[in-house]
């Protein structure tokens, strides 16, 4: 590149970085993904969210078992509840092949319900791994934060995409959406479906979306879905808005069959 290009606004990182081309850098979150998911002639996905905190089994138990005798009482609780929570990273993993198993059989041209995650480490690992082990493909959105892991190793090549706005990313999990899946999670896992079915309820999402929450006794721990509609806070028919499941094979049942009744037709139904 010579001296002149150098000169050129868009090769000019300072100019890019700064509050005036926000515009651009949001234009590039859009474009970017949209150019990859093109590329991959990808049409829809299926969304896992979930804690970046989870562990694998695998790992769960070796950290369980190789712990000094002396470990302290809190920390030994804090290794058993990890394992204990490691069954949510088996089952989105299972539940992932299961779905990109499924969806490798439709007759397309494109790929259909692909298995989609937030790129990170935990559930989202989990999602992209059971996709991968399907060898299906298996797309990661991550997003840059300071002191967290960005990216697993179970995403496809070319279908890794690194954001920097929240918003942005969260536009491309619903666009191209087809299901999704909530497993235990913390406040971003919170957020995340608590927008999503703001977002249905006042029909700014047109499209139907089966959406599962994974384990009733977290959930229903976690919000008291029927005192919000006693209340009056919500519709009491809001509550039609998702399932919860407790089962791998029930989950599994749920969305295939939604998604064949809302969204295949012709050789695909």
């Amino acid at each position: 590149m010579n001296e002149k290009n150098d000169k050129r606004f868009y090769y000019n990182k300072e100019f890019l970085g700064s509050p005036d081309a926000r515009s651009i850098r949001l234009l590039s979150e859009y474009y970017g993904p949209l150019q990859k998911f093109k590329r991959n002639k990808i049409q829809d996905t299926i969304v896992f969210f979930g804690s970046a905190r989870l562990k694998s089994q695998e790992d769960a138990e070796s950290a369980l078992a190789s712990a000094p005798k002396n470990l302290s009482k809190n920390d030994r609780t804090v290794l058993e509840t990890d394992l204990d929570m490691s069954r949510y990273y088996e089952a989105a993993r299972e539940l992932a092949f299961k779905m990109t198993k499924w969806s490798k059989k439709l007759h397309n041209k494109k790929k259909r319900f692909i298995v989609t995650s937030g790129g990170g480490p935990g559930i989202m690992e989990a999602a992209n791994r059971g996709a991968t082990e399907a060898k299906g493909l298996a797309v990661g959105l991550s997003i840059s934060l300071p002191f967290e892991q960005s990216g697993n190793p179970f995403i496809s090549d070319d279908l890794e995409m690194n954001f920097h706005y929240f918003f942005m990313r969260k536009f491309w999990f619903l666009y191209l959406a087809k299901a999704m899946v909530v497993w235990p999670g913390g406040f971003g896992t919170l957020d995340e479906v608590m927008e999503t079915l703001t977002l249905i309820q006042t029909n700014k999402l047109r499209k139907q979306i089966p959406i599962v929450l994974f384990d009733s006794n977290f959930w229903n721990n976690v919000v008291n879905w029927d005192f919000l509609a006693d209340k009056g806070v919500i519709s009491r028919s809001d509550l039609d808005l998702f399932q919860i499941c407790d089962t791998v094979d029930d989950a599994y049942k749920y969305l295939t069959k939604r998604i064949t009744a809302t969204h295949l037709r012709g050789p695909n139904f």
